[in-house]
């Protein structure tokens, strides 16, 4: 049987063009056979997680619409060694497969792709301690400098922020309620914000 594959196409900047991946894509598919259900290109970078030329090959994927993808080389599809496993799984699921035009062709129903799966999933696995190793040493060594991560205790960005905005809205007559409401914040923020206005002046005089 005929196998319908999509042509996946990626570069990584503006300044490129997916135009020759897409020639030798299409050359291959004749030369093997394929029936070419679409071409789908798109510019992201290796590490950018919206992909939505991507995502509509995974959905056409899931629904089997199509056999297999087609790829240039693996690096065109995967964000990682961990994206590229992880779609490698859902595609599995959905008995399609991931072919490279090197010939590298990632199907866990064979022996060869099993194989390959199960040894890029031990580099996933690496792959995720030592972000999570880099993640700790960075914290670490910032904490030692000094530097605070979070919110911090009496800290009130957003609401500092709107005050002004608050503070006019009361005097123009709104309620809390109406207030809250049209600035995406809490009543009682609303009224913290008033309260520390009103207690600002006493404040003041007091320390004269």
């Amino acid at each position: 049987m005929v196998q319908r594959v999509a042509i996946y196409c990626r570069v990584s900047t503006t300044d490129q063009s997916c135009t020759r991946q897409e020639r030798d894509l299409l050359e291959y598919a004749a030369v093997c056979g394929f029936e070419v259900v679409g071409v789908w290109k798109e510019t992201a970078s290796g590490i950018k997680h919206n992909r939505c030329e991507r995502q509509k090959i995974m959905a056409l994927a899931q629904s089997h619409s199509i056999d297999a993808i087609l790829v240039t080389e693996m690096t065109r599809w995967g964000r990682s060694t961990i994206d590229l496993i992880e779609t490698l799984q859902s595609l599995h699921s959905w008995h399609i497969s991931l072919i490279a035009q090197t010939g590298l062709q990632f199907d866990l129903n064979t022996p060869q792709g099993r194989l390959i799966a199960h040894l890029m999933a031990s580099l996933a696995e690496f792959e995720r301690d030592l972000l999570r190793e880099r993640v700790r040493s960075g914290v670490a060594a910032a904490k030692a400098r000094g530097q605070k991560f979070g919110r911090q205790p009496g800290q009130r960005v957003k609401a500092d922020k709107l005050a002004p905005k608050v503070l006019q809205m009361v005097n123009d007559g709104y309620s809390y309620r109406k207030i809250a409401d049209k600035l995406n914040l809490s009543k009682t923020t609303v009224n913290d914000i008033v309260k520390r206005h009103r207690q600002s002046p006493k404040k003041s005089s007091s320390e004269k």
